[in-house]
């Protein structure tokens, strides 16, 4: 998508519709959202009005100009109560009025300068452009008919001093928004096509893209390191597992992260296999690894003393005649013995050898990412993610940056 900045009034902007924030309730209309309504002969309150619009968070209306503007619509989207205006209800929006958009097959979206008084334009303009790209995302790949979506998205200022903040702003949205672009696309993968090896081409090509060192053991290698217990998950499969090493090592870094991520391109539970409902969504196994992928896309522009390791665990669990079974006993690459009492619980097995891995690097932090386990959804639903740790300090950080 093609970002630009623009110092432009609202009424002479041409775009395809333009995108204008309303807090809730929606009162009088001020500056160049006046300006805008006044040149619609009032249209543009008569019309929310008409619609019920009140401003509440990412609803949205759509208003016909009939060429009396040169935006040919505006897209009102609700913003919220103004105290409670944050980087989330900038991106929520910006989101809600990029998929209104391509739900009317536009092409050229703009939207109306932030509201901002604390200094904050380049955070909401990152929050802002992060909803746009992702608000525009469709995995849409294999349809024979891609929808038509937006590929231009002005975002216009009040002022042109602005300019460099709000550059700064789009350029770090842009790598955040493209970063979980990339987890999504890998999540949404047919598993015949992300296999291990495949998502091990796909981490090599990133890394090159990025500048972060990357490397792929097979099955010969995890053995040399007594992964034992992934090397059992991977057996039921004809697709070889892969342990991907992503390292991104700067000249003097005070302490090294490890990034470890659940990565089962397909899970059938093996032996003791899902039924076909809980089977249907088990590509999205991989997310945990598809998360660190997107994650060490970015690290090279935004961490400048810290080594971090991104390790993916690929693997395929299926039922194949060398399957392991309810009731092995295996040793891990730490020396741990487990025994096997469902072979749907692969993913702790998988992570096990993986986190020892990361452990063996002398890594000062592991932060492991996982789609582990249905008793976390079941708990917390589809809106938060459970976290657990040794280290609270670690757990509480992790926490403030999910909020």
């Amino acid at each position: 998508m093609e970002l630009r900045i623009a110092v432009k009034p609202l009424t002479s902007h041409a775009c395809d519709a333009l995108a204008v924030g309303f807090y809730e309730p929606v009162g009088k209309f001020e500056g160049p959202v006046a300006a805008l309504d006044r040149a619609l002969g009032r249209g543009l309150q008569q019309a929310l009005a008409e619609e019920g619009f009140t401003g509440k968070l990412g609803r949205v209306a759509v208003v016909h100009t009939h060429g009396r503007a040169a935006p040919r619509r505006i897209i009102a989207v609700g913003m919220g109560p103004e105290k409670t205006q944050s980087t989330e209800t900038v991106r929520t929006a910006a989101a809600a009025a990029t998929r209104r958009a391509t739900e009317l097959r536009l092409q050229h979206l703009a939207f109306a300068p932030l509201v901002e008084r604390d200094g904050r334009l380049r955070l909401l303009t990152q929050a802002r452009v992060e909803g746009i790209i992702l608000g525009a995302y469709r995995f849409d790949r294999y349809k024979s008919e891609p929808e038509r979506r937006v590929t231009h998205a002005d975002l216009l200022l009040a002022d042109r001093a602005q300019q460099k903040v709000a550059e700064r702003g789009v350029a770090e949205g842009r790598l955040f928004a493209e970063a979980t672009v990339l987890a999504r696309d890998v999540v949404n993968e047919p598993p015949n096509v992300l296999t291990p090896l495949r998502l091990a081409d796909r981490a090599t090509e990133v890394g090159k893209q990025a500048g972060v060192r990357v490397t792929s053991l097979g099955p010969g290698g995890l053995s040399r390191l007594g992964m034992n217990v992934l090397l059992a998950v991977a057996r039921g499969s004809a697709e070889e597992p892969r342990l991907i090493v992503m390292d991104y090592s700067p000249a003097t870094p005070r302490r090294t992260v490890a990034l470890v991520g659940k990565g089962l391109t397909f899970d059938s539970g093996g032996l003791d296999l899902k039924t076909a409902e809980q089977m249907a969504t088990m590509k999205e196994d991989v997310a945990g690894a598809a998360a660190v992928l997107g994650a060490m896309s970015a690290v090279p522009q935004t961490v400048k003393n810290l080594r971090v390791l991104g390790v993916l665990a690929a693997v395929e669990n299926m039922p194949g005649p060398a399957a392991m079974k309810p009731g092995d006993i295996l040793k891990a690459m730490n020396g741990k013995t487990v025994e096997i009492t469902n072979t749907d619980a692969e993913g702790r097995l998988v992570l096990a050898d993986a986190i020892a891995y990361a452990a063996a690097q002398r890594v000062n932090e592991i932060i492991d990412i996982a789609t582990l386990t249905g008793g976390a959804m079941v708990a917390l639903g589809r809106f938060a993610a459970a976290v657990m740790g040794t280290d609270q300090r670690l757990v509480d950080a992790l926490r403030a940056a999910g909020e």
